[in-house]
């Protein structure tokens, strides 16, 4: 990075301008994006700052504090662009939403961190409380994984828990479920058991399709080296050498998350999933996973990773109204 200079911008405001060369083997699209894309969401981000490219340097004109954040948002993205990476606008939307609420971030280290390669494209975390819990996930036995829809929690367990059977880190994956919302009207619903529990096993099912070789998962199954199946087949068995997933946790009684927790056996992984804002159990049952930090959050091996709004990738408006609710269930709380 070129030393630092300053411009005056009008009477009795300095300007800081900057100077970024990129690297000889790193051609300017890769950094710009076509059409300059990736350079337009930069210029979103910082709005105060005013961007210039010419050939192969780049120059940044602003406030100090915005400067200094955008140059190290651009030196982030040159290095997820040298490793391989494409940069879009939305890995600047990212990057910049990162920086800005944690400075000493390092987004280069949250996007270039690869936990599966399948089916043309690579599984990443895409947000720094994405890579807590990926990382968590890989130092703990046990890893609740507690936040609301659209933050990766299923989908990245999923990616951990089919690169942990590539390793031959454990011989099996068990996914599972709780098959509450069927409750009672479960033998109203027309097919055999199997086919009535399907619905509620689905989104694990199209998670597993994602990442594993469509023809392959049928003699996977029948191998049993991976088995999908409702949290009441848990109940009696000892796990081994397994790495197990428990879906949608939060509509567990607190009887069933002990049951499941301690189908643990030897050479195992357990990662536990939910939302307690989306508790579908009958009214008077507590939520297992609503309880669950205050009796297992002292233990050594067992991790809490909270994923919020910010955590969300799927469209924008989803973290927005994650937070709409939460305001408004803050204010109906307020007022009872």
């Amino acid at each position: 990075m070129a030393q630092s200079s300053f411009a005056g911008r009008e009477p009795g405001v300095i300007d800081v301008e900057n100077r970024i060369v990129l690297p000889a083997h790193l051609p300017a699209v890769a950094l710009l994006g076509p059409g300059d894309e990736v350079l337009l969401a930069v210029e979103r981000g910082f709005p105060t700052v005013r961007i210039h490219a010419r050939g192969d340097e780049i120059t940044l004109v602003g406030p100090a504090g915005d400067v200094g954040l955008a140059s190290r948002l651009l030196d982030e993205l040159l290095e997820v662009a040298a490793s391989g990476t494409q940069l879009s606008a939305e890995v600047v939307d990212r990057s910049v939403a990162m920086l800005t609420a944690a400075p000493s971030s390092r987004p280069a280290e949250v996007l270039t961190q690869n936990i599966l390669s399948s089916r043309g494209r690579t599984i990443r975390p895409k947000t720094v409380g994405q890579k807590a819990y990926v990382d968590a996930i890989d130092r703990h036995t046990i890893t609740f994984g507690i936040g609301p829809a659209g933050t990766g929690k299923t989908y990245l367990a999923m990616a951990k828990a089919v690169q942990a059977l590539q390793a031959k880190q454990v011989n099996r994956i068990v996914l599972t479920r709780p098959a509450v919302e069927a409750g009672e009207r479960l033998g109203f619903l027309p097919g055999s058991l199997s086919d009535k529990i399907d619905p509620y096993l689905r989104p694990l099912y199209d998670a597993l399709h994602d990442m594993v070789d469509p023809d392959s998962i049928p003699r996977l199954m029948e191998a049993g080296t991976v088995e999908v199946a409702p949290l009441a087949y848990m109940r009696g068995r000892t796990l081994n050498d397994a790495f197990i997933i428990l879906d949608e946790a939060q509509n567990t009684s607190t009887d069933q998350m002990k049951m499941f927790l301690t189908r643990l056996g030897f050479g195992s992984r357990v990662v536990v999933t939910g939302d307690v804002t989306q508790v579908d159990l009958p009214g008077g049952t507590t939520s297992g996973l609503r309880v669950v930090e205050g009796i297992l959050g002292t233990l050594e091996d067992v991790a809490f990773c909270r994923l919020t709004s910010a955590d969300v990738v799927r469209h924008r408006l989803v973290g927005e109204i994650i937070d709409a609710y939460a305001l408004w269930d803050t204010r109906r709380e307020s007022t009872r």
